[in-house]
């Protein structure tokens, strides 16, 4: 995001639980953040498919456990972005301590609202729900293909705390 971009105003918007009646919009957001993959990473992420099947998303979207939250416009109908978030747990770890991690699994914004605050409202959101629930900490991952992305969450408060590497061969 640019700083022209931060300036703009924010939309209208409220966040909610996405639903099943939701999941049209998921899937068009889902195949955007796959084709920014893809293209920083062609070997390793296909173009063209839905990650989750409808019956995927429903099982998803149903479940506590995996709460998928929606930045909505006020018809409730236009979707703007989502969090798909994980709750981790370590309880029976003999290495890592008894902690509660809300683990946003993917994270979107709509390409056509993009610098108007949509991801910090989700963001925001996903936090006071972590806060709510007891959790300790909130976590995600982010590709090094995606330095827009790193930078955002940077911008938010995140600070990495472990690293993945590859060689390929």
């Amino acid at each position: 995001m640019s700083e022209e971009q931060d300036s703009t105003v924010a939309v209208n918007i409220y966040i909610r639980r996405a639903e099943v009646r939701d999941i049209p919009q998921l899937h068009k957001l889902l195949r955007e953040v796959l084709e920014v993959h893809h293209q920083g990473r062609p070997d390793l992420f296909n173009t063209g498919v839905t990650k989750y099947t409808d019956d995927e998303l429903a099982d998803i979207l149903s479940n506590d456990e995996t709460p998928v939250f929606g930045a909505f416009a006020d018809d409730d109908a236009t979707l703007y972005g989502y969090a798909f978030c994980v709750f981790e747990r370590h309880a029976d770890s003999h290495i890592l301590t008894d902690i509660t991690t809300l683990y946003i699994d993917d994270i979107c914004v709509d390409e056509a609202a993009r610098g108007r605050h949509v991801g910090t409202a989700l963001y925001q959101h996903v936090l006071d729900f972590a806060r709510k629930t007891g959790c300790y900490n909130v976590t995600l991952n982010v590709w090094s293909c995606n330095p827009g992305a790193q930078a955002f969450y940077e911008r938010l408060g995140l600070k990495p705390y472990k690293i993945g590497m590859e060689q390929i061969l």
